[in-house]
């Protein structure tokens, strides 16, 4: 199996199984939209934006009408931060697991092969970007230490600590270390936690 190529930028994608198809050859932090959910799913926005201001953002969407009207609703929502625009080629075809075709008949992220997934990708220049220096280790090993899982109160303190951030209060807590990798790191996350609640206490569960 080839090995993933990690990039530093966050991916927005439409659908789980577009997510599923890139989690196979790109080592990066994946956000789904849900199609036309995102109009209305304001955490989701936020986080998105989140990723636009800190590591950026890839928007790698359907080649059909709905993916580009996804694509530049998100380009409105999105006003600070870097943004890299994916194009994947319009080919007619149908998904394995479908039992029909879309309605213009063109295959999504989730059914284009790895070449071309890679070629569209190298050509948006997301590469080029160098992976951040900082360690991804934030891990939720490291929430239960702090007391933010695992513990009576561990749900207040995380919402707590969601709100101090201004990030979705419904982030589960994989999608919590993600982000936070993207602020602190393990070494310095006592100190950061200071800053955003009252009185962390380190080796609460033992």
């Amino acid at each position: 199996m080839t090995a993933r190529r990690k990039i530093a930028p966050a991916i927005v994608v439409e659908g789980k199984y577009d997510k599923i198809r890139l989690e196979n050859i790109i080592d990066a932090v994946i956000l789904v939209t849900g199609g036309f959910q995102i109009y209305k799913n304001r955490e989701q926005l936020v986080l998105i934006r989140h990723y636009a201001e800190t590591t950026g953002i890839v928007i790698l969407t359907d080649a059909d009408a709905a993916g580009f009207q996804i694509r530049g609703f998100l380009k409105g929502a999105i006003q600070r931060g870097k943004v890299y625009h994916v194009y994947v080629p319009g080919i007619h075809g149908k998904e394995h697991r479908k039992r029909t075709a879309s309605a213009e008949g063109l295959l999504g992220v989730e059914g284009i092969d790895d070449a071309m997934l890679m070629q569209a990708l190298e050509r948006s220049g997301v590469f080029d970007e160098t992976p951040p220096e900082r360690p991804d280790d934030i891990t939720p090993a490291l929430l239960y230490r702090f007391g933010l899982s695992g513990a009576p109160d561990a749900a207040g303190k995380r919402q707590a600590l969601l709100r101090a951030l201004n990030l979705p209060l419904h982030l589960s807590a994989k999608g919590l270390c993600e982000v936070l990798c993207t602020m602190t790191c393990a070494a310095e996350f006592a100190g950061f936690l200071r800053r955003y609640l009252p009185e962390p206490e380190e080796g609460v569960q033992t």
